[in-house]
């Protein structure tokens, strides 16, 4: 009798007094706490590119920001994307989310060259699609811990994350000439803080730049109703004449001479269309590949819209000063100019220390070069868990990082360095769909 019930008491997991030797286990082992969450600052194409990565492969996944918000508040109406169809594909170009299958969705096309607008539209079309819960919120400060990462949100609430991808955009680089700077906002811009050039209809507006920007803000703004002045620093502006052609016409040639990033000459492209290769490559030979890649060029589909626009070559600012409400400008060959306003179409320099929720103490940690952040392979700055992506990215990855083409590769790496993290055994659970990129 005693045998059998000490058999009873081991077989039912009970011992002395009735207690439950798996409750007692249980109670023993310490609390295993859940991993936090990633959290994305940032929703445009790179935020959700990587935040469609993350959670394809389950990771647990936050995002704050606004869809596009960008690309619709601070790109004017009427703007058209100088990158080809081929390379505005945000996140993997053949998936489930590529503009393509936003046509098939929409029953209609989108318009070659790709309008902002539309783009916009895709953009917001792929957040819903992915499924990602986009947070409209903002994120005040950022503080890196030794297991985590702290968030500091505007409304004052307190967010852990395991790691922080900054997908943040370029809002905060926009860059102006130095003599320009002093002028009042009211009568100087940057091009990017206009959503449209409606306001300037009979007025004299001279922009400043030699890029696809300058050259298409002074085709807007002459179709809204200015007069307009473009002033180019160089002596000339380089059209993509051959590019155009190629992407239109040249078939399987093109897909030889023209990777499907779109970045760069003949024959730089394709050592930038690979940031693994690009990255090969000593860094000042890294610098030089860049400049060249992104230099000043305009797509030839503007020029028809540019009767109506003076373009005035080699033209140095030696100075600007406002008189009343009116801006005269001081050229090195000691012409003047005088207008009513006066945009800086003059691109972005990256800082990282100018977001708002870096803050000087953790910027002080951050080894850089010109400004953008060092980074491994998977995008992790140095200062672990805080990871950049984007134009911040493109000091260590290349210049397609500058453009939406780059979200491929980055979203592919940064998915699979982190699903490395949280997936050990990668022998028996391998990387789901996709070859593995380097570590």
């Amino acid at each position: 009798m005693t045998g059998e019930l000490g058999h009873d008491a081991a077989s039912s997991g009970r011992g002395p007094a009735g207690l439950d030797r798996r409750l007692l286990y249980r109670r023993a082992m310490p609390a295993i706490k859940p991993t936090p969450p990633v959290v994305v600052i940032g929703a445009g194409p790179y935020g959700l590119a990587i935040a469609a990565e993350l959670c394809r492969v389950g990771i647990d996944t936050r995002v704050f920001g606004r869809p596009m918000s960008f690309w619709e508040e601070h790109m004017p109406v009427g703007m058209r994307l100088r990158s080809s169809w081929d390379a505005s594909h945000i996140g993997r170009p053949a998936g489930a989310l590529s503009l393509r299958a936003y046509e098939d969705a929409r029953g209609r096309g989108v318009g070659r060259p790709i309008p902002v607008e539309q783009f916009v539209s895709y953009g917001r079309w792929f957040a819903r699609n992915a499924r990602i819960e986009v947070e409209e919120r903002r994120v005040s400060a950022v503080r890196p811990r030794d297991s985590d990462v702290e968030l500091e949100m505007e409304d004052g609430e307190t967010v852990i994350a395991d790691r922080v991808v900054v997908a943040a955009g370029i809002r905060e680089f926009a860059w102006r000439p130095d003599e320009l700077r002093a002028l009042p906002t009211e009568l100087a811009s940057h091009s990017s803080d206009h959503r449209t050039f409606a306001p300037f209809a009979g007025r004299r507006v001279i922009v400043v730049g030699g890029g696809q920007s300058a050259i298409e803000s002074g085709a807007l703004l002459a179709e809204a109703g200015a007069t307009v002045e473009v002033l180019v620093r160089g002596d000339g502006i380089r059209w993509l004449r051959r590019r155009d052609w190629l992407i239109r016409h040249a078939h399987v040639v093109r897909r030889l001479l023209y990777p499907r990033t779109d970045v760069g000459p003949v024959g730089l492209n394709l050592l930038v269309a690979d940031p693994r290769v690009f990255r090969a490559f000593p860094r000042s030979l890294q610098e030089r590949i860049a400049r060249r890649a992104i230099r000043p060029a305009i797509a030839i589909w503007l020029a028809d819209r540019l009767q109506d626009v003076t373009i005035t070559y080699g033209a140095r600012i030696a100075g600007a000063s406002a008189r009343g409400s009116e801006i005269r400008i001081r050229l090195a060959d000691g012409t003047e100019r005088s207008a009513d306003h006066v945009i800086s179409a003059t691109g972005f320099r990256v800082d990282v220390a100018s977001y708002p929720f870096i803050p000087r103490s953790l910027a002080q940690r951050l080894a850089t070069r010109n400004g953008m952040p060092e980074l491994n392979g998977a995008f992790e700055s140095s200062v672990p868990r805080l990871h950049f992506v984007g134009a911040p990215s493109a000091g260590t990855f290349g210049p397609i990082m500058r453009f939406v083409s780059g979200t491929d590769f980055a979203s592919r790496s940064v998915g699979h360095a982190l699903w490395l993290t949280r997936n050990r055994s990668t022998r028996a659970r391998p990387y789901p769909g996709v070859a593995l990129l380097e570590k």
